[in-house]
């Protein structure tokens, strides 16, 4: 296991290396200037779409609401909680510049995502909509390049159906065992098969199920959880602007050794800030994409403005409150009983209990919800991208291997996981880039033809 173990960190090392980072960056700055900064301008619209009940208009299986729940129970989970945590462990507080950063542009990329999902998705023989890069790649990219579309998308449906088990399986109930052991002392076996269990009930139900399960449990955990996490920071206060000057100077300059912090180089800082922050939410994967193609609504450009909340909702905000817990309650230097420093959902749960009695049940709550809503969202992406492979009759081998997993991966060493689920996601995102940059000119254009066509509405009116 540890040789294996040691592969695939030396493969991460080149997936997440600077060709990777590079071509993050550079898709999310070229689609944020092409919008004209757009996603920053319409954050505010954005929520007032979210929130309009008479926004769910047009056709499709879920509504708009539900589709951003959807997608971000996939997204909002143990990356808040264990992978702020690892960033800073291994990357120092400057890792959370780099979320940030790779947050702000993402939201650009999470916009075209959604954008391109809308307008390429299709019926299933089911009647069901479906949708997501593999469709916008065969069939958008495929309208000048047919054989590059189609190995394209080919390529992206068996990243992320394999992927899914990773990022959206194994991750997360591993991070369950590990809590529910930690804090209340439940065997791993038995989170195993309560997870399947719970996870089969809800997956038969399709994504009308998994939507409407996720529309109440997200919401109400990332209010419970933002609301614990704020009243630390406001408990710590005092701590802020020394919590947030260390952010930003050691996103450019080496984190020294101090207490149980091992000391991290400015590389580190970019390449952990960078991955968990793609882990956390998931920009560039093109995996919202896919429920953001289920959502009702008749036009591309109004959901991919709800879209690309997500991502500022998962990584501006719910990131950044747990990183200000970890660093203000100075969790982040403290050691543990092995005399090593705190890392992953651990080093949360200490900053929660430093400074609030109890706090640290607040994080296994969230995480465990967070990490069960993911599972539903991430098995509905999987689905899709088998489905794509291999038609909607075999969508039940599918579920039956995906249950299996969550009663297995309850036991596997962590750090594996972690560094699979790291080169998985490093995989999956390159086809889906690449089409997002061959197919940036359209959705270009129906922004703008969509925002100029507000400004005639709001005028006539």
């Amino acid at each position: 296991m540890e040789q294996l173990n040691s592969i695939i960190d030396s493969i991460n090392a080149f997936v997440w290396g600077p060709p990777m980072l590079g071509m993050l960056g550079v898709t999310g700055v070229l689609l944020t200037l092409g919008l004209v900064f757009m996603p920053w301008r319409k954050i505010g619209y954005g929520f007032r779409l979210l929130f309009d009940r008479g926004n769910a208009v047009g056709e499709g299986e879920v509504k708009p609401f539900n589709a951003l729940m959807t997608a971000l129970s996939a997204t909002v989970g143990t990356g808040n909680i264990a992978g702020v945590a690892t960033a800073i462990a291994l990357g120092g507080p400057g890792a959370i510049f780099y979320m940030w950063l790779i947050a702000l542009f993402g939201m650009a990329t999470k916009y075209a995502e959604a954008v391109c999902a809308v307008t390429y998705r299709e019926v299933d023989a089911n009647g069901k909509y479906v949708g997501g890069p593999m469709y916008y790649l065969k069939k958008g990219v495929g309208e000048f390049a047919p054989e590059l579309g189609k190995w394209l998308a080919i390529a992206f449906a068996i990243f992320g159906a394999v992927a899914a088990f990773g990022i959206g399986n194994a991750v997360q109930v591993n991070s369950m065992a590990a809590a529910l052991a930690g804090s209340f002392s439940v065997p791993s076996w038995v989170t195993g098969v309560v997870v399947a269990a719970l996870v089969g009930i809800v997956i038969l139900g399709g994504i009308r199920r998994i939507a409407d399960v996720a529309g109440k449990l997200v919401p109400a955990m990332i209010v419970l959880y933002l609301g614990a996490a704020l009243l630390i920071i406001l408990l710590n206060v005092a701590k802020v602007p020394e919590a947030v000057g260390l952010i930003f100077t050691h996103a450019f300059t080496p984190a020294a050794a101090t207490g149980g912090f091992a000391g991290a180089a400015v590389a580190a800082a970019i390449r952990f800030g960078v991955a968990r922050g793609v882990f956390s939410n998931e920009s560039g994967l093109g995996s919202a994409a896919i429920a953001h193609a289920a959502a009702q609504t008749n036009s591309p450009v109004r959901q991919g403005v709800i879209a690309m909340l997500g991502t500022f909702i998962d990584t501006i905000l719910v990131c950044t409150v747990t990183a200000l817990v970890i660093l203000t309650s100075g969790a982040w230097v403290m050691t543990g009983i092995d005399g090593a420093g705190l890392t992953g959902a651990v080093l949360t749960s200490t900053g929660f209990e430093t400074s609030l009695a109890g706090g640290q049940y607040v994080v296994t709550i969230a995480l465990v919800v967070f990490a069960f809503t993911t599972i539903l969202g991430w098995s509905y992406y999987g689905e899709r991208c088998w489905q794509y492979l291999f038609k909607e009759k075999s969508l039940v081998i599918y579920r039956v291997l995906w249950v299996l997993a969550a009663l297995s991966f309850a036991n596997v060493k962590v750090d594996l996981v972690w560094n699979l689920s790291d080169m998985l996601n490093g995989l999956m995102a390159v086809p889906n880039l690449i089409g997002l940059l061959l197919l940036a000119p359209m959705v270009f254009r129906v922004t703008r033809a969509y925002f100029d066509g507000e400004v005639t509405r709001r005028g006539s009116a």
